[in-house]
């Protein structure tokens, strides 16, 4: 058994295979920035994180109930700026 997974160690060492991390090899170090904020109907504060590397943008929120930062929005930014304006 121990023999099994010393080579199922080398195995993964050598692959290097990582499920959790994005395969985009084009995906370069995030440039971040912070700001705080208030959503549009005033109820609940926002923090906005800017990646200015990889041009996104993500809104989260505290959740007093489970103690974590919830995800409330995303935008790709350079999709937002190349996408055709219906107004």
């Amino acid at each position: 058994m121990n023999l099994v997974l010393a080579c199922g160690a080398v195995v993964l060492a050598v692959v290097g295979i990582a499920g959790a991390q994005p395969s985009d090899s084009r995906r370069v170090g995030g440039q971040y920035t912070c700001v705080g904020g208030k959503t549009i109907g005033g109820y609940t504060n926002v923090i906005y994180v800017l990646d200015s590397a990889n041009r996104e943008m993500v809104g989260l929120r505290w959740n007093d109930g489970t103690k974590q930062l919830e995800g409330i929005g995303y935008r790709d930014l350079v999709e937002d700026i190349t996408q055709e304006n219906d107004r």
